[in-house]
């Protein structure tokens, strides 16, 4: 998910580059989206491992 949210950003810096602005902006929101969904996971994952029994 993290690979996506970087191509998204190379996707809309180059298409702000060459003047594509609703490309860029689209791109940049999806970007956002994209690592905002990471983080949340990523914190849901973390505290599901910290609450987590360890194996007898």
């Amino acid at each position: 998910m993290l690979r996506l949210a970087v191509i998204f950003i190379v996707i809309a810096l180059i298409a702000a580059f060459f003047g594509f602005g609703g490309v860029a902006s689209y791109s940049w929101e999806g970007a956002k989206i994209l690592v905002f969904v990471f983080l949340v996971l990523a914190v849901l994952s973390f505290l599901a491992g910290m609450f987590r029994r360890a194996p007898n």
